[in-house]
């Protein structure tokens, strides 16, 4: 390995070792079709060290984001943490290698001091872990044959939990969904509730329940119409589901309708949300005002899905 001339990184610990990297080893093959195909970044498989899961993030060309130039980027980041694991922060000493094929030894970077994993900093690293030229310079031995291989040990100090919270992440541009359910012979529904078919909004399966007889207050009354999760028992306890919808029946005559909207935050414990009396059954039943046709009723739903909002 020829000299390396190194950018200033206060707190980085920087060796060359023959022992191979304990618990993962990167190896890249045909790097440049990586870079052909314009793929920023690179996120290996996760590996196992200290009790949780990780995995390494390599940037080719630098992370754009940090406004990184002239240099490779490669981070360690917290992967396949569930609810549960996120509450708890994580400190760890942590160590990056990059392999010299020349002579088998690797380039070992290293920070002082161990850092503090956790739900708003799952990842730590180097922005400048090697310049691009001294990266492809061939005596240095780290790109071979267009291949490289890189590698991570972790060693967890200690844990600490940590205080509840959540995180809202607002949809930018949400798309209206639009379904139509058409049902007929109507009048032979021997159900309370009678679910439509499945449809997706949102990242989100939904379904149309409809009580012909009506429901709670509506009952005998009036049909109650509801908007709900198809599958609220998937979602984890603490997420909410920001959600705008409009219902409606239509009116098959004069094209017109009866309609209800709303907004909503639905979740496993609370899946569902419409109206109990929604239109009287004595004008549903009306033929001269359309909305039950040839015992034809047509229902249609509308579903917005403005945010999310998940355990911290």
């Amino acid at each position: 390995m020829t000299s390396l001339n190194f950018d200033d990184q206060d707190g980085v610990l920087r060796s060359i070792t023959d022992a191979p990297p304990t618990h993962y080893t990167l190896k890249i093959e045909s790097l440049s079709v990586l870079n052909k195909n314009s793929l920023e970044k690179y996120e290996s498989g996760e590996f196992g060290a200290g009790g949780y899961k990780w995995k390494l993030v390599f940037y080719p060309n630098g992370n754009k984001r940090k406004n990184v130039k002239d240099h490779i980027s490669l981070y360690l980041v917290m992967a396949g943490a569930n609810t549960s694991q996120i509450h708890w922060g994580v400190h760890a000493v942590f160590r990056l290698f990059l392999l010299d094929q020349n002579t088998g030894n690797y380039l070992v970077f290293q920070e002082q001091k161990e850092r503090h994993f956790h739900a708003m900093k799952l990842d730590w690293g180097f922005d400048q872990f090697l310049s691009v030229k001294a990266f492809n310079e061939a005596s240095n031995g780290f790109l071979m044959d267009d291949t490289c291989v890189f590698g991570a040990e972790v060693f967890v100090s200690k844990e600490r939990s940590m205080g509840k919270g959540e995180c809202l992440s607002m949809v930018k541009d949400a798309v209206m969904y639009k379904h139509v359910w058409k049902i007929d012979s109507f009048s032979k529904i021997n159900t309370d509730c009678h679910d439509s078919k499945t449809f997706s909004s949102g990242d989100q399966n939904w379904k149309i329940q409809l009580y012909p007889k009506g429901k709670g207050i509506g009952t005998g009354s009036h049909l109650s119409l509801y908007l709900a999760l198809a599958d609220p028992t998937s979602l984890p306890r603490d997420t909410k589901i920001y959600t705008e919808f409009t219902l409606r029946i239509l009116e098959q005559t004069h094209q017109r309708h009866q309609h209800g909207k709303a907004s909503f935050w639905f979740s496993a414990s609370d899946p569902e949300r419409g109206w109990q009396k929604f239109i009287t059954l004595g004008f549903l039943s009306q033929t001269t005002m359309g909305f039950l046709l040839k015992d034809t009723c047509i229902v249609e739903a509308e579903v917005t899905v403005h945010g999310i909002s998940n355990a911290l």
